[in-house]
């Protein structure tokens, strides 16, 4: 019966590490940098456009999920803003590759994943209370 509850607790876990994924992509959607074609000084000068994750379960041995994390390919999109003090004579900058559609179904997967697998524990909690008390 401990297998269920290494089960439900990996599946929270990856939830919650899918959430915070999501999350910090969100965050840093706007840390636009040069591109990686700018000229060595400028790229010298202002830090690089964040690098987006993405989260990608996959089954453990013996049961349960794990929470695999790796960068989005290609990590940095185009984009124009001839404000920006890095931006290239075009005036194109290096965006990160975040697709706000594809992040709020991301936190929408672990809200109902982590709320799930708690269901998980609480049931086993009950079923085992109700067998203590069969036995007493």
């Amino acid at each position: 019966m401990n297998a269920i509850l290494s089960i439900a607790s990996s599946g929270m876990s990856a939830a919650m590490r899918r959430l915070e994924v999501s999350a910090s992509n969100v965050a840093n959607a706007l840390s636009d940098g040069p591109l990686p074609s700018a000229d060595a000084n400028v790229r010298a000068k202002y830090p690089a456009p964040y690098a987006p994750k993405r989260v990608d379960q996959v089954e453990t041995v013996g049961g349960g999920t794990a929470a695999v994390v790796s960068d989005v390919s290609p990590s940095i999109v185009q984009t124009y803003d001839p404000s920006a003090p890095f931006a290239d004579s075009s005036g194109m900058v290096a965006s990160p590759n975040v697709d706000f559609a594809n992040e709020a179904v991301q936190q929408i997967i672990a809200r109902y994943t982590f709320a799930m697998n708690a269901m998980v524990e609480r049931t086993y909690d009950r079923m085992m209370k109700s067998l203590l008390d069969i036995k007493t």
